[in-house]
């Protein structure tokens, strides 16, 4: 196919229109799912489920046009509509961290039929100035590592790599047998606290903070939060990785009630081997929990060593924010 033709303002290209949330969200999750099905994980898989049937629910519907831009949804948006058929689509959802708003664009997704011919381009900039229109210059956006394709269109409108993060899994095993290692595995001793706190903070970094809503202060030793913890029933476990009296490493796990919640904590000095043990650890420990459990973790920073404890990959995104 031959490429369109782009107006100064994308706006005003007669395909490019806002997304209608009354009417257009069955259509968009399944060009979600066609374009995206072959790398899709369970979280993406309930999205657009959830897409699905919020677009036959008149009560959501009727609420979700009254908040879209207000409440942390893929509830705004624009698409690109060829013969009454939603061909392309871009989401818009509104953060706010610390009293600062911001923006994340998602679901850029193009039919297979109609790519090549500029259309994600204009929903990305129409994304990026719907943002602007509404006083926000903190845009972002996340892709997969391997896509280099939408990588290289998104440096072309200024994006720039921010962080780049792997997702793992792996089975849970009560029969698994610990790493023949001089490095011990104990509970989380409170001393090590401040440490763990300084390695979680580098690791978890505040500038995701926005849209992961890391929240450590469940790990933070003490009397109240105890108290709390229990009061909540909330049954976090945490582990630590020594050798002799020197901390290596500490991981921690925080029921979601997915099973995506493990959080491991290392220093720039710390062995490989360490992690390796406690991930071990924690597929041994939470069998009765979950069949499968799941880490995040910045992307190539201990690769082996997660993967030396069963650990498969599962994507790796890049966080891009927009520079201009």
């Amino acid at each position: 196919m031959s490429s369109i033709t782009i107006p100064a303002r994308e706006a005003h290209h007669p395909n490019l229109r806002p997304l209608s949330i009354l009417r257009d969200l069955p259509a968009v999750a399944d060009l979600i799912e066609q374009c995206f099905s072959a790398t899709m994980d369970s979280d993406g898989r309930r999205h657009v489920q959830d897409k699905r049937r919020a677009g036959n629910n008149n009560s959501f519907l009727k609420w979700a046009n009254r908040v879209a831009e207000s409440t942390s949804l893929p509830l705004t948006g624009y698409v690109w509509e060829e013969g009454h058929h939603i061909v392309g689509n871009v989401s818009l959802v509104p953060f706010t961290h610390k009293k600062h708003r911001l923006y994340l664009i998602a679901n850029v997704a193009v039919h297979p039929n109609h790519r090549r011919r500029g259309i994600a381009r204009a929903l990305t900039i129409r994304a990026m100035q719907h943002a602007r229109e509404k006083k926000v210059d903190d845009i972002w956006l996340h892709v997969r590592a391997d896509n280099a394709e939408a990588i290289h269109l998104y440096e072309t409108l200024g994006f720039v790599e921010r962080a780049r993060r792997a997702a793992w899994q792996a089975a849970t095993d009560s029969h698994l047998q610990n790493l023949q290692t001089d490095i011990a595995i104990t509970s989380r001793h409170p001393t090590f606290w401040p440490t763990q706190l300084h390695w979680l903070s580098r690791l978890y970094p505040d500038e995701l903070g926005w849209h992961t809503h890391w929240n450590f202060s469940t790990l933070k030793p003490g009397f109240l939060n105890w108290l709390y913890l229990m009061f909540m029933d909330i049954n976090i476990r945490q582990w630590a990785a020594l050798r002799k009296d020197e901390l290596l490493a500490t991981l921690s796990w925080i029921p979601t009630g997915r099973g995506d919640s493990l959080f491991a904590a290392t220093g720039e000095r710390s062995d490989p081997e360490a992690l390796t043990a406690l991930l071990l650890q924690a597929r041994h420990d939470l069998r009765p929990l979950y069949p499968t459990i799941s880490l995040e973790f910045p992307a190539g920073l201990f690769d082996d060593a997660i993967q030396a404890a069963g650990f498969n990959p599962l994507r790796t995104l890049i966080w891009m924010q927009a520079t201009s």
